[in-house]
């Protein structure tokens, strides 16, 4: 096997696009990032109901004088949901009562969903290689992620209404269709500096976020459409029972996507910021190898006082300059 790999081993470190992308899908390996991803998915699902209540629910009283945006919005936030946002149109009511009764069911819903948040905060921790004395603490935690939530309703609602100008402005249907996929990936790049920024234990610089909200921005596009194309070839011709499994595995397999997709994003950001690239994968050890693994070793710290030395017996291979 060694002799198979060792060539392209050889070439991949030569040529710095390859080499870049090698070290990402291996960085992403020894992060056991796509089990991290599964437990995001996990709940961003469970997360999903109680969010869409508490956002109904706060959208009613904010634009409760502008009901035409209110239903816009609403329709733009579940068209986010391929797979199930259709069925779940005339399903989510926002939370109605006395004042102490809504104010106690929405910050249930919230903290409910605030589970997904604190999920993508471990894993970018795990991910940057911050040590656990470095990250934030629960009630920090949380208040992030409520931020999050913030920017992410807040650039829904003017999307809608950027979105709704566009559609009025008198312009043909190509182009009326081209600039609502401009503004959707203004859209998604937003939301995605915004939880890369917030959730993302520092240090880093807002210029070491960027690459990957790109790769999110763009492959959330993509997502969107793959999710549609499911809902098209297997959802719609389901049969009744069928389909009720189909839409669960379906909104599952999505966020599972979404959230490999996330990770690996933030995979991109750490080998550009550390510059963790060529890595070997023979055995020998480049620079980026071991850079990688004092790293992992120093997030291991569970004390300020703690100091952890990383010794190497075998030489540093040969280093292999890019094109």
């Amino acid at each position: 096997m060694r002799r198979i790999v060792a060539p392209f081993d050889r070439w991949q470190r030569r040529h710095s696009v390859v080499g870049f992308a090698v070290a990402v899908i291996k960085k992403f390996s020894e992060d056991r990032a796509s089990s991290l991803g599964a437990l995001i998915a996990f709940y961003a699902f469970f997360s999903l109901f109680p969010l869409l209540l508490a956002f109904v629910s706060i959208l009613g009283f904010v634009l409760e004088d502008n009901p035409t945006l209110r239903a816009d919005v609403l329709d733009t936030a579940l068209a986010q949901i391929p797979v199930i946002g259709a069925q779940l149109a005339d399903e989510v009511q926002p939370l109605t009562g006395s004042g102490p009764a809504l104010a106690i069911g929405l910050l249930g819903a919230l903290w409910a969903a605030l589970g997904v948040t604190l999920a993508l905060g471990r894993a970018f921790a795990e991910i940057w290689d911050v040590p656990r004395l470095n990250q934030p603490n629960g009630v920090i935690a949380r208040l992030r992620g409520l931020a999050v939530f913030t920017v992410l309703a807040v650039t829904l609602v003017a999307a809608t209404a950027v979105a709704g100008l566009a559609a009025g402005g008198g312009m043909d249907a190509v182009l009326t269709r081209i600039a609502a996929e401009l503004i959707s990936l203004a859209a998604n790049a937003v939301a995605f500096l915004a939880v890369f920024a917030l959730l993302t234990p520092r240090p880093w610089a807002l210029r070491d976020l960027l690459p990957g909200v790109a790769l999110a921005a763009l492959g959330a596009l993509a997502l969107q459409a793959l999710g549609g194309w499911y809902v098209d070839r297997t959802i719609t011709d389901a049969s009744a029972i069928y389909g009720t499994f189909a839409i669960v595995i379906g909104l599952l397999s999505w966020f599972w996507l979404g959230s490999q997709l996330l990770l690996l994003a933030a995979e991109v950001n750490v080998v550009q910021r550390w510059r963790l690239w060529p890595r070997s994968l023979t055995g020998e050890l480049e620079p980026a190898d071991r850079d990688v693994l004092r790293r992992a070793v120093d997030a291991a710290r569970a004390d300020r006082r703690e100091r952890i030395t990383v010794d190497f017996d075998e030489p540093i291979g040969p280093v292999v300059g890019p094109d």
